[in-house]
């Protein structure tokens, strides 16, 4: 049986060799032969170290430390002062795709008589609040796609309960599945809307045996898990989902402190013509002010406009309101985590040290697993499909970019070359022209000038509103990479009862079929008792007495024409194995 040893997600080369009794001087040895470069002192990730440990041949088996991670969990935990005062639940509206969440939303603010649209683009995570009997409480619609399974994630991190959409006339899927498992790591509280309870079809008994079948065990059969039946068409049972939701914020007694610098996440981030960066935020802890300083990973702005998440303008923001502002530097990145300064210089010095931070992390790390996977198997000519990936939000870029490195193979691989969010630009264009790279644009635009370059450059541009639609032409590309594959099929057996000419380059022969159908053209190995005498021989022709013919059936005489590269002195007895080959195109 195979050690065990524990090590951190990250770990120095040297502690690593120690952990492993191996010489460090080894350990470098093999990082470099698969192309990092790393020196005692540096780090490497855990998967970079499996990797290698797998490639030592050791007799070991990594295993993760356990430690705590800054998950939305872990945030709601933290401590809050006996001065902090009860905030909205946050809600995140999860299931699979088409099952009814956006339409459920739709109904939801419909009967608060929220003003404004919402921007519910099923794609990204919208969020906004909604009034119910003098309370606030906030929504996040999240996207059903497989492909979004990072933003899905992030919106339950975010989020102090799921609603999770199942529909009634269509049961469990496989998002429905992974949006419960995302609820339960963010440790979460989960209820289940069944919806479309009017559709013909529905039945929401069988859906409550599969929610037990996910040991999601409903409260009527003696579980705790809850569920409201609602038809977003109709409105039935909307009321009641949103009673559950605040009776449930009572039980959690919801609180943060509101006389401390704002903080909070990142939602999405994208770029508006005349407004610049403008991103997408929920509050989680303080007051954010118009005006503000607000650092946000490796960029800050001063606040000048905050806005709801329906455009109308606000001169401040309390815990579990979600927000847009505008007025950064440069475009936060899709999770990032968001802190008021108390000044433009501290707000500048803290974003400088975060992208620094982020750099000589970067450089420390040198490649990620990933990476080193394909320096493995460089000498297996892995074949590369160089992209440039534009998005209009920052996490639709995530969720793109993830699906296309998740079609990588020991045979293809996908290349991003530049990746960005915003309209497809010049400079877009030209870095594909040089690497042969495809452009793909997702929700974005392309200016008519930018359109005349591409044409004119000969590079490919592809633009999709829908993600499957994107990932599917990628993995078309993908596909005509792949070598064809080589199928051989077997045919018959004849059992040679004749030689009637042999020369250095053609035998003549006769026999019976003994076993299956020969065929011509085709090739045939030769056999002499147990041993090959000849292989990959051409057949030329098949004679039925003195007709040609393509084809003769087992106990049927013929006789076959081989042609030879060499002389081949065939006699009675032996056995000829008929076989074809062909290419077949592959696809992934």
């Amino acid at each position: 049986m195979p050690a065990t040893i524990e090590i951190d997600n990250m770990i120095t080369v040297g502690n690593l060799a120690e952990k492993l009794m191996i010489p460090v001087s080894k350990l470098i040895g093999e990082l470099m032969k698969n192309g990092v470069m790393a020196t005692v002192n540096e780090q490497i990730d855990f998967d970079t170290a499996e990797i290698i440990v797998s490639e030592l041949g050791l007799d070991i088996t990594l295993k993760p430390a356990v430690a705590e991670e800054d998950t939305g969990e872990a945030r709601r935990k933290r401590q809050v002062s006996d001065k902090a005062a009860a905030r909205p639940p946050v809600v995140a509206v999860m299931g699979h795709v088409d099952h009814g969440k956006t339409s459920l939303l739709d109904a939801i603010r419909t009967a608060n008589v929220v003003k404004g649209e919402a921007g519910g683009i099923t794609q990204h995570i919208s969020a906004y609040q909604v009034e119910h009997k003098g309370r606030l409480i906030t929504f996040l619609d999240t996207p059903g796609h497989e492909a979004f399974a990072a933003i899905r994630e992030h919106g339950a991190d975010l989020t102090d309960m799921a609603v999770i959409v199942v529909a009634a006339d269509d049961g469990i899927k496989p998002q429905t599945i992974e949006a419960i498992r995302f609820a339960r790591k963010a440790g979460v509280k989960i209820i289940v809307a069944i919806n479309k309870i009017d559709k013909e079809g529905a039945d929401v008994n069988r859906v409550k045996q599969q929610l037990a079948e996910n040991d999601l065990m409903v409260e009527e059969w003696g579980g705790e898990t809850v569920t409201v039946e609602v038809s977003a068409k109709t409105g039935e049972g909307i009321e009641q989902l949103e009673d559950m939701i605040l009776l449930l914020a009572d039980v959690e007694e919801l609180k943060a402190d509101v006389d401390v610098p704002a903080c909070g996440l990142i939602i999405e981030a994208h770029v508006e013509q005349g407004r610049g960066p403008v991103a997408h935020a929920l509050v989680e802890a303080g007051v954010l002010r118009k005006g503000d300083f607000v650092v946000a990973g490796s960029t800050y702005a001063k606040v000048r406009n905050l806005e709801t998440t329906q455009g109308k303008a606000i001169n401040e923001a309390r815990p579990s309101t979600p927000v847009a502002m505008t007025g950064f530097k440069a475009l936060p990145e899709f999770a990032d985590e968001f802190t008021v300064a108390t000044s433009e210089k501290a707000a500048r010095a803290q974003a400088e040290a975060n992208a620094q931070a982020k750099q000589s992390g970067s450089n420390r790390h040198g490649m990620n697993s990933s990476e080193l996977i394909r320096m493995i198997n460089r000498n297996n000519e892995v074949q590369e499909l160089n992209v440039v990936v534009k998005a209009d939000v920052q996490g639709s870029l995530t969720s793109v970019i993830d699906s296309l490195k998740a079609m990588d193979t020991d045979e293809v691989a996908v290349r991003v070359v530049a990746s960005g969010v915003g309209p497809i630009t010049e400079n877009d264009i030209g870095l594909a022209r040089t690497s042969g790279a495809i452009v793909y644009g997702f929700n974005t635009t392309m200016p008519g000038n930018i359109r005349q370059a591409a044409s004119r450059d000969k590079v490919k541009v592809r633009l999709f509103k829908i993600i499957y639609e994107l990932i599917d032409d990628a993995k078309a590309e993908l596909s005509e990479l792949l070598l064809p594959q080589v199928v051989t099929t077997e045919h018959g057996r004849l059992v040679v009862k004749g030689i009637f000419k042999t020369t250095r380059t053609e035998v003549i022969c006769g026999g019976e079929v003994t076993k299956g159908k020969l065929i011509a053209p085709a090739l045939v190995n030769v056999f002499r008792d147990d041993e090959t005498i000849a292989s990959e021989v051409q057949v030329s022709n098949l004679k039925r007495g003195p007709q040609d013919a393509k084809e003769v059936q087992e106990g049927e005489m013929c006789g076959v024409d081989l042609k030879t590269e060499k002389r081949l002195e065939l006699q009675e007895g032996d056995r000829l194995e008929f076989f074809t080959r062909e290419t077949v195109e592959r696809s992934l």
